[in-house]
């Protein structure tokens, strides 16, 4: 597996696990919907979390990913939420 395919997984894994964390959170379910908030709260995540300069002082690079995406997917879901 060359290096782009990996970190394609890698990414839609850590999309998966912050969308997961997110519904534990908020609510709602479903592989798909938890793949789609977590990717999107991926960069929304890293977004805010850099527009408010905001450091997590995670050292681990993974669990930082999967703790930014997660804060915005709860974000994603929340405002998903409020439109509809």
């Amino acid at each position: 597996m060359d290096d782009n395919a990996r970190a394609l997984v890698v990414f839609a894994l850590v999309g998966i696990v912050a969308g997961f964390l997110a519904s534990i959170i908020v609510g709602g379910g479903g592989l798909v919907q938890y793949l789609l908030s977590g990717v999107i709260g991926a960069f929304v995540g890293g977004y805010l979390l850099r527009a408010i300069g905001v450091n997590l002082g995670i050292s681990n690079p993974l669990v930082s990913q999967i703790v930014t995406a997660t804060i915005g997917a709860i974000v994603v879901v929340l405002v998903a939420r409020m439109i509809s």
